[in-house]
């Protein structure tokens, strides 16, 4: 007999991620991620986000810098007294 699977949701995924499951739900996911390939490729989808969006905050793209940057020149910053 199969042991009884539970059925996970994309939050219980994202906690996953970010450590904020127990190792009793640790253990839970990844069994049901052995047995589940949707789940285990939703699972995969968001590594390659979070991973993607760590990346993105590192390294702002030339672009975000000029764009930044053109912003700030638009002011006229005046000195108060």
């Amino acid at each position: 007999m199969l042991p009884m699977i539970k059925t996970f949701t994309q939050d219980d995924l994202v906690r996953y991620i970010y450590q904020e499951t127990s190792e009793e739900e640790n253990a839970e996911i990844l069994s049901a991620m052995l047995f589940d390939d949707e789940l285990a490729q939703n699972f995969q989808g968001m590594l390659d986000i979070v991973s993607e969006l760590d990346s993105a905050m590192k390294t702002p793209s030339d672009k975000a810098i000029d764009a930044i940057t053109s912003y700030s020149k638009s002011f006229h910053l005046h000195s108060v007294e």
